[in-house]
């Protein structure tokens, strides 16, 4: 009796392709989880910090760079490029705005009144203080712990970027960074609207000592619509009833008015005094994050968006990880007095919100599996006929024609191409060692 014709057993794929799953399915995982942890090594360990995190970053250097003439859609990141320095350009503008919005505010009720101004009551704060009373000293510990910080996050999102080089996630890389600006671009103008809106004292009330020199006295705006007003009921009640400013001004020293020659109507909304340097600028450099509470957090929604870019684009373990670590950076944004509750709880579905409504600068959703499909709809009735007429030639002509469909357009010369692989690659290199060295201190 003849034996049954075994299956021929499947190949195995090739290595590359195996390399290139392995890293899709963790790699990148411990790489993102590698750096957070031998950077925390600054506070266990200092030498081994600087042993491990430049050889760290030399190994993710050297990997991006040997897979980069690989890349098999470079065409795609050159299309993606104008918006990208688009979202670039839109963020430093937006950040320009908050700037000079954050001086305004810090600046605007003197200098006195930041430090008489008392704290918000915050729930939030009073939880984690009674917390800390009953959880074990450990976790308190673990809680207080500077695991991840804001210069953090911008790496990791980097690294998923970086990614693309490998197939982790979907091409174009600067397709994902174009939106991921855009949206912090639109999350930094949201936050400038909010907190110039509504001045709120500082949870740290000898910010704006330690880091200012503005005047003590309020600003003429404050003097006229504010001061009058701020603590009389009787006051408030006639200012609610005419609905005009009726109270004399007291008298307060004259503003200091430098000559800033076409930047010179500035000089109202920054309040320079004399040794802030000569320039609106040197008090731009200094505004920092500002010393009111700026509602919502901005530490906040970049880690958020930072998170929403992995969860979509990546996913898995290490996605769930960073949003634990979002979790904690809110803690310990509340514990620290950086911010008010609200704040965090704020950025938190802000960051969400927006992410989901800029989807269509970027997703993660295959769509040339949709182009293939209407490319067969769209040929059925030719492939039924050919088929009946047994017309193998012409069946081939039209299987190319939708595998061809879900194909990228090249559009460009292979030289533009290499020219501005090179270009990108030493750029965004460059960015990141400039970036690393001036956030190396967290």
């Amino acid at each position: 009796m003849a034996k049954p014709a075994r299956a021929p057993r499947p190949k195995p794929p090739p290595a590359r392709a195996s390399a290139r799953r392995l890293l899709g399915l963790g790699g990148l995982g411990v790489a993102a989880a590698a750096y957070v942890g031998v950077d925390y090594l600054r506070y266990l360990s200092p030498a081994w910090h600087g042993r491990l995190q430049p050889a760290l970053w030399a190994a993710l250097a050297l990997a991006a760079a040997a897979r980069a003439p690989f890349y098999r859609h470079w065409s795609a990141e050159l299309r993606a490029a104008l918006p990208f320095l688009g979202s670039i350009a839109f963020m430093l503008a937006a950040f320009l705005c908050e700037a000079i919005s954050v001086r305004f505010v810090s600046a605007v009720m003197g200098l006195h009144w930041h430090g008489t101004a008392a704290p918000l009551p915050d729930t939030g704060q009073w939880l984690l203080l009674s917390l800390n009373e009953k959880l074990p000293q450990s976790v308190v510990d673990l809680l207080r712990a500077h695991i991840i910080t804001l210069h953090h996050y911008l790496m990791l999102f980097i690294m998923l970027g970086f990614s693309v080089l490998f197939d982790c996630i979907k091409a174009p890389g600067l397709g994902i960074a174009t939106r991921y600006m855009f949206t912090m671009a639109i999350g930094r103008v949201l936050r400038t609207i909010t907190f110039i809106a509504t001045i709120l004292p500082s949870a740290r009330p000898w910010c704006a000592a330690a880091r200012y020199q503005i005047p003590q006295h309020p600003h003429p705006w404050a003097q006229k619509y504010y001061v009058p007003y701020a603590s009389d009921s009787n006051a408030i009640r006639r200012v609610i009833t005419h609905d005009m400013a009726y109270a004399a001004v007291q008298a307060y020293p004259d503003e200091y008015r430098p000559d800033w020659g076409r930047m010179s109507f500035l000089v109202d909304i920054l309040r320079p005094t004399p040794g802030e340097g000569p320039s609106w600028y040197h008090l731009l450099k200094k505004a920092s994050g500002g010393c009111n509470d700026l509602m919502y957090s901005g530490h906040m929604l970049v880690a958020v968006l930072t998170a929403m870019a992995w969860t979509e684009a990546y996913g898995g373990w290490i996605s769930v990880a960073i949003w634990l670590l979002v979790l904690h950076s809110a803690q310990r944004e509340v514990r620290e007095r950086h911010h008010y509750s609200v704040d965090c709880v704020a950025a938190i579905y802000v960051g969400i919100l927006l992410w989901r409504m800029t989807g269509f600068i970027w997703s993660a959703r295959d769509l040339t599996r949709a182009r293939r499909l209407a490319k067969l709809e769209e040929i059925q009735s030719r492939l039924v006929h050919a088929a009946k007429d047994s017309d193998i030639d012409e069946i081939r002509g039209l299987l190319k024609e939708v595998e061809l469909a879900g194909q990228e357009k090249q559009g460009f010369s292979q030289r533009a191409i290499l020219t501005f692989a090179a270009g990108t690659i030493i750029f965004t290199l460059s960015c990141v060692l400039i970036a690393f060295t001036m956030t190396s201190d967290g």
